[in-house]
């Protein structure tokens, strides 16, 4: 759908930008401007946020009849909803226009309002609504599982990742082993399911209880207007990237991302913790202080157009990176992203590397908060010496010898073939 800001004679006059959307079937819906008991008595069927270009917003639904509700907190307090129904009865569902007026008093960038916590921080608007229905919203998004870690203490750690194929998912599976074993924190993996095979989405429950963690699966629809990837690899790189502000529920206010290709060695929970400084997020600089010089050649980043366009700041690396999404949503890095991918995807020559190339073009007006090299090290791309140091191992691939994954890993993980591998076989 698409929602919008009205004026009094009922005109669009801009895009509700942030707005959060509940959708409920129309038989259980809570009343508009109901009391919070009632409200949270209610499950929604899923929730949506709108984006600034021309008000997306998607939510996936089964047929039948649904209303929208504003989301409780600051959407529901700073506008009147005016078209509510919707009705799903078949695949090709025409957009619905979503029509919100301003409340008096109160203005559309109240959505974006910061409240100051007590260290001084800014922190955006919450609720004491969206706390209370946070467990219904996750039952939704966790797609009904309810995993061990919900009783661990201390705050859940949000790790999303993206595979396909057999080799990937099993690779996915080593790499949440990998997390498991060196952290006690509660732990929540999010899968993007578009590419995901009947096979993993069986397994996956067993691994949960078995190793005491919560996933949940998500999914977008690639909008209209946002130019197409037909390439499979390029559309995975994409959905890393493009859609950070509105894949995840509102309650996930920070999120990891960690490649499938990875074994984990340290604690999520520093990078977790990790201050970013202001910045939306935080990415690894591609090897920097300790260069492969077998590969150096190869490094394409530190010559032509890149060295041109970032000076002396770093290239960073996509394979793991850190999301304040609270910042990220609230200032529409978003919908920058997204712009400046269609400036540049006009060029089928551009974004060769898309997931990366496009955080680090933007990266003059986005910024990037550079984590520390030791989270994500590469034979392929960083020296052997500071191999002790590496608190991720990343199996990405060496351009010379185009040695397979699963090889690779037994050579230079020492932990793969006792812990990990085996793991992954009994299941």
């Amino acid at each position: 759908g698409h929602a919008f800001v009205q004026d009094d004679d009922g005109y669009y006059v801009a895009a509700a930008k942030g707005l959060g959307l509940d959708l409920f079937p129309a038989q259980n819906a809570p009343p508009k401007d109901c009391d919070l008991t009632t409200y949270a008595a209610k499950e929604p069927y899923g929730e949506g946020i709108v984006m600034q270009t021309v008000g997306y917003t998607q939510i996936s639904a089964n047929p039948g009849t649904y209303v929208f509700r504003l989301r409780p907190g600051v959407s529901n307090e700073t506008f009147v909803l005016r078209a509510e129904n919707v009705e799903v009865s078949s695949y090709a569902v025409p957009s619905h226009p979503i029509g919100v007026q301003t409340r008096p008093g109160r203005s559309p960038e109240d959505l974006f309002r910061p409240a100051t916590a007590a260290d001084g921080e800014d922190v955006p608007e919450k609720s004491a609504w969206g706390g209370m229905l946070s467990n219904l919203r996750s039952k939704f998004w966790g797609g009904g599982q309810e995993a061990a870690a919900a009783t661990g203490v201390g705050e859940t750690v949000h790790i999303f990742s993206v595979a396909s194929g057999h080799l990937y998912e099993k690779l996915l599976g080593v790499m949440i082993l990998s997390v498991r074993a060196n952290t006690e924190a509660p732990l929540k993996f999010w899968f993007i399911d578009n590419f995901l095979s009947p096979k993993f989405r069986e397994t996956i429950p067993l691994l949960a209880k078995k190793h005491n963690f919560d996933f949940g699966f998500l999914t977008y629809k690639w909008p209209s207007w946002l130019n197409p990837q037909s390439e499979k690899q390029r559309l995975i790189w994409a959905y890393k990237i493009l859609f950070l502000d509105v894949l995840f529920p509102i309650d996930v206010r920070r999120v990891l991302f960690i490649d499938a290709d990875q074994v984990v060695r340290a604690d999520v929970v520093e990078l977790w913790n990790m201050d970013l400084q202001g910045n939306y997020y935080g990415f690894v600089p591609f090897c920097k202080k300790h260069p492969n010089e077998d590969t150096w050649g190869f490094r394409f980043w530190e010559q032509g157009y890149w060295k041109s366009h970032l000076g002396e700041s770093p290239y960073h690396i996509s394979a793991l990176f850190v999301v304040d999404l609270d910042k990220f949503r609230h200032h529409g890095a978003g919908d920058l992203l997204r712009q400046t991918y269609n400036t540049l995807s006009r060029d089928p020559g551009s974004l060769s590397n898309l997931d990366q190339d496009l955080p680090n073009y933007a990266s003059n007006r986005l910024g990037i908060f550079s984590l520390p090299e030791e989270w994500l090290w590469c034979e392929s791309w960083c020296s052997q010496d500071s191999k002790p140091q590496a608190k991720t191992i990343d199996l990405c691939q060496n351009p010379q010898t185009k040695e397979p994954k699963i090889a690779m890993a037994k050579r230079i993980i020492p932990e793969w073939q006792g812990d990990y591998d085996t793991g992954m076989e009994a299941h």
